[in-house]
């Protein structure tokens, strides 16, 4: 740190300016690269959470249409029970001694006759409802396949952005390790406390019709003459930014 603060302090204010300008620079580059590439995750986990919604809907569907014809297939075995004891009771209605024992018969005859239309009343609600919910399965199928095709489409993108900016990503990482190592352990630590609140990342700004570059409140005449001189660090009294003049990007980058 000491060889750091021996190298940094022979820097005039308007060098330290310069070099924190420069480091704005490339570290807003960085944060543009970053923002593009991290949207498209975001698009992709949207569209992950969409399939894994649409899965869990299918399964649901599926799982309530083999319910409903589990239904169907309890209630034909139960017809069929049905109509063997009709015809077991038909058979004995031939051996009975008196009518008691007719009727007897007869009544659990009915009863049976009863439980079979009930059954097929069942079986046809039963069969309705898997109808109905195959329509469902079938819209939420196509829109799974639309949704898979979208995020074969998006991570391939996602992809082509990653191998399109991670070297220059790298590069200009590399710049700012470059950019800092020219600027005071107090400066670089202000920069950074300022750039980490603000939202769009800009700790050093320019003035830009006669206002701070980051809040747009209005810089006093005598205060930009104080800015443009380059003779201290000044910082804006509303948002904390660091101000400089219009024409620092003309000035060279020490080396």
């Amino acid at each position: 740190m000491a060889k750091k603060q021996a190298q940094t302090s022979d820097f005039s204010v308007e060098d330290k300016l310069v070099a924190l300008f420069n480091l704005q620079r490339i570290d807003s580059e960085i944060d543009r690269i970053r923002t593009i590439r991290g949207e498209l995750p975001l698009e992709v986990q949207d569209l992950e959470d969409e399939i894994a919604g649409l899965e869990t809907r299918l399964q649901n569907l599926t799982d309530e249409m083999s319910a409903f014809e589990d239904g169907i297939m309890q209630r034909k075995n139960m017809i069929t029970d049905a109509k063997s004891f009709i015809k077991k009771y038909e058979e004995q209605q031939k051996e009975v001694r008196n009518n008691r024992e007719f009727e007897s018969l007869n009544k659990e005859i009915e009863y049976q006759q009863l439980e079979i239309q009930l059954c097929e009343k069942k079986i046809n609600e039963f069969q309705a409802n898997i109808d109905s919910k195959r329509e469902v399965l079938e819209s939420a199928k196509s829109g799974l396949e639309v949704r898979k095709a979208d995020l074969i489409a998006k991570n391939s993108e996602l992809s082509d952005i990653i191998a399109e900016t991670e070297k220059d990503e790298a590069s200009l990482v590399k710049e700012s390790k470059s950019a800092e190592a020219v600027i005071e352990a107090r400066l670089l630590v202000a920069y950074k406390r300022i750039r980490g609140g603000a939202i769009n990342g800009l700790a050093v700004v320019k003035i830009e019709r006669d206002a701070c570059g980051g809040c747009f409140n209005q810089i006093p005449p005598q205060r930009q003459l104080d800015i443009s001189l380059r003779k201290k660090v000044i910082v804006c009294e509303h948002c904390g930014r660091i101000l400089v003049d219009d024409l620092i990007d003309a000035v060279p980058v020490e080396a």
